[in-house]
């Protein structure tokens, strides 16, 4: 591009749409709250985009058709990801339906017990939120129930809201389901799969010392709280046909992402094999989508349909339940979609004016080497989430700003990606302003402050990130002909 050859903004000029952003979305998130990413937070990229572009045009001569090829370079390097969000959205509705989901629930709540009953609310957790890959979905749901437990048993809401964030975060965090995991992979350019399997190095410890932590702080509690429970149990089993065979599923889907299927691949089939046992195991809950008078082949149609591209209810004769089999579809896919394509009109703005290049060069006065390159990358995820107050946009905006560093120094593009989603998926709860930690607080009646310091997976990630950066534990340098190969 022509802008190449062109002397580089100064970095003042540079933030000035940064800032111009986190004021805006500042103001956005006082007025709407958790539905700002209906539409106010879009708006605000759009808005800021402009104000980058007019200063690109008036102070670093980029010419608008640069800009506007830029943008178009963005919105192209993140199609794929724009697909595999609508298939998303697609498989999240046909497990849940089918019965996959509400199975694994099932089952999974018989393990718990009072003496293991904070480590087992993580589990099930990060089970729920793997399968469904929502971390909102999961609190909004299991969690509610799962506090209600929680406090009969006697233990304090901030070691309960613990556990059920730091399981639902991290099943979020590598569920192929969801949409950060999509977008810190997309916006980095790592294959999916192999920037999940890259986290599990990092995740895994940190999940492990959180489950100790958890199962030490459970033995000092024996009160037992188990009518909740059955009665959760009870109307999961009266509203699907509960059977161990619908977890040939996410064994395929294992299978699958084991053997290193393409993304579209894998979740198009995932989403095909839970539809065709949705039709023999739970056809009356798709004559009940459908709303048709008569069941038959008809209804069974036409609720598989909805189910895959709308949202559908159920009702269920408890209403926590009621929330968590509720689905979306491609449908509830559609505002990240949006907030994605507006992110990429800011970035391509950022990067044809040089301002994005000329921010990033700052922090090239830290990262000599990989831990403090790492750790630049850590502490600007969280700076950017307590500023931008919205995790799509820090992740966006932190991939961006580090993709091209990270290239230049030889690094594979997956220790960016995993990266990115230590600093910055996790750590949106904790902070009392930012759109997560806003709706999370509010969903389990506990203030952020009160469950931060329990929160020990979303503590522990940041911090593993770094030590493993250290360690140098499974980080090379490539050369610039392997680049394209790294799938592992």
């Amino acid at each position: 591009m022509e802008n190449n050859s062109r002397k580089l903004p100064a970095p003042l000029l540079s933030v000035v749409p940064i800032i111009v952003l986190v004021i805006l979305l500042y103001f956005t998130i006082r007025t709407f709250g958790s539905d700002a990413l209906s539409g106010g937070s879009q708006v605000v990229l759009l808005t800021t985009t402009a104000v980058c572009s007019l200063l690109a045009m008036l102070f670093c001569r980029t010419k608008w058709k640069e800009i506007e090829q830029a943008i178009c370079n963005n919105i192209l390097g993140v199609s794929v990801a724009l697909i595999i969000l609508l298939l998303i959205g697609a498989l999240s509705g046909t497990w849940m339906i089918s019965g996959v989901v509400p199975t694994l629930i099932y089952y999974g709540m018989q393990i718990l017990h009072p003496s293991f009953f904070l480590a087992s609310c993580c589990v099930i957790c990060a089970i729920v939120s793997v399968m469904t890959g929502s971390s909102w979905t999961t609190i909004a749901t299991i969690g509610i129930a799962l506090m209600g437990i929680g406090e009969a048993q006697g233990f304090a809401t901030g070691w309960i809201a613990g556990a059920i964030i730091s399981g639902a975060y991290f099943g979020d965090k590598i569920s192929p389901l969801s949409d950060t995991t999509v977008l810190a992979s997309s916006v980095t350019h790592t294959p999916l799969f192999s920037h999940i399997r890259y986290m599990m190095y990092t995740t895994v410890p940190s999940m492990i010392i959180t489950l100790i932590i958890f199962t030490i702080a459970g033995f000092a509690h024996t009160r037992v709280g188990s009518e909740q429970i059955a009665a959760f149990s009870e109307s999961l089993k009266e509203t699907f046909n509960i059977s161990l065979w619908l977890l040939l599923v996410p064994l395929v889907t294992g299978i699958l992402i084991a053997r290193k299927v393409p993304s579209l691949i894998t979740l198009f089939l995932s989403t095909a094999l839970a539809g065709i046992f949705a039709l023999f195991f739970q056809p009356h809950l798709l004559h009940e989508i459908s709303g048709i008078s008569m069941e038959g082949a008809l209804s069974s149609f036409k609720g598989l349909f909805m189910t895959i591209y709308g949202g559908t209810q159920i009702e269920t004769g408890n209403e926590a339940l009621n929330k968590l089999v509720a689905t979306r579809g491609m449908a509830g896919m559609m505002n990240t979609i949006w907030l994605i394509l507006c992110a990429m009109c800011f970035g391509g703005a950022m990067t044809a004016s040089g301002m994005l290049e000329s921010i990033t060069s700052v922090f090239l006065r830290f990262m000599k080497r990989r831990v403090g390159m790492v750790a630049s990358t850590v502490i600007s995820g969280l700076f950017l989430n307590i500023c931008t107050a919205d995790q799509y946009i820090s992740i966006i905006l932190t991939g961006n700003m580090f993709k091209d560093i990270y290239k230049k120094k030889g690094y594979e593009s997956r220790l960016l990606s995993r990266t990115t989603e230590d600093s910055v998926t996790v750590t949106s709860v904790l902070v009392p302003w930012n759109t997560c930690g806003m709706t999370q607080a509010t969903i389990l009646g506990v203030a952020t402050l009160t469950y931060l310091p329990y929160c020990f997976f979303n503590l522990i990630s940041p911090l593993m990130s770094i030590i493993i950066a250290t360690l140098g534990f499974k980080i090379k340098q490539i050369h610039e002909e392997d680049k394209d190969h790294i799938t592992d």
